[in-house]
């Protein structure tokens, strides 16, 4: 934001007119005039952005200070940031000697500068950016030719992107199935306090599972348990 040049003249007759607004916004608004130029006599009303009509809490006489120097200069505002604080002990040139982890290798050890190091810190956390921006864009790539390959007709141009980008191209397909199961349930009828309670017995006896691997059993539920 640039400031203009202007002069502040020696006008000291104003007034400072101070609202409050009570809705949930609860703002004060103040205005100051130069007099003559403020509300007319007797019309205080202010309507505050949210709607509400402010209530006027005071009119008091306001005096601005004069000053004769002028902003003739354009000054550019900026926000301040923080000043790094570098540590007293910081020594860019020192000689460190750290473990180098290689997968399951054995550690090896290295000594280099900090300067070096720090550069490989942070050559490292870029590498992971953009290792992250590519798998993200590798999924969306999946996600185009898994839904266009089986009405394309150019598929294996689909196929040969899919395997430049080592993309398996597995599309997975909700499902519900009803099974109809029949069987038999023994219990004791001498046993006075047993009452069979059939729907039960067979909902917590009953379950399934899958011998495919390529389906998984999310949920299942047992219905309409009836005697035969």
């Amino acid at each position: 934001m640039s400031v203009g040049a202007c002069i502040i003249l020696d006008m000291t007759k104003y007034q400072k007119y101070t609202w409050v607004c009570t809705s949930d916004c609860d703002a004060l608004i103040e205005y100051t005039f130069k007099d003559g130029y403020g509300w007319p006599a007797g019309v205080m009303d202010l309507t505050c952005r949210c709607g509400t009509a402010c209530t006027l809490l005071s009119v008091e006489d306001a005096t601005i200070p004069y000053t004769d120097t002028p902003l003739t200069k354009e000054e550019t505002m900026e926000e301040a940031t923080p000043a790094v604080t570098v540590p007293d002990t910081y020594n860019s040139n020192l000689l460190v000697t750290y473990k180098v982890i290689r997968g399951y290798s054995d550690a090896e050890y290295a000594t280099d500068k900090v300067a070096s190091i720090e550069w490989d810190l942070h050559n490292g956390r870029q590498s992971q950016k953009r290792v992250t921006t590519l798998l993200s864009q590798i999924d969306a790539v999946k996600e185009i030719i898994c839904e266009a390959y089986a009405d394309s007709g150019d598929q294996d141009t689909l196929r040969a992107i899919a395997e430049a980008l080592s993309i398996e191209l597995i599309k997975e397909v909700e499902f519900t199935a009803s099974i109809e199961v029949s069987g038999t349930y023994s219990y004791n009828i001498l046993e006075n306090d047993y009452d069979l309670d059939l729907e039960s017995e067979v909902t917590d006896a009953l379950y399934a599972d899958s011998n495919n691997g390529n389906i998984e059993i999310g949920d299942t539920e047992v219905c309409n348990v009836r005697e035969c």
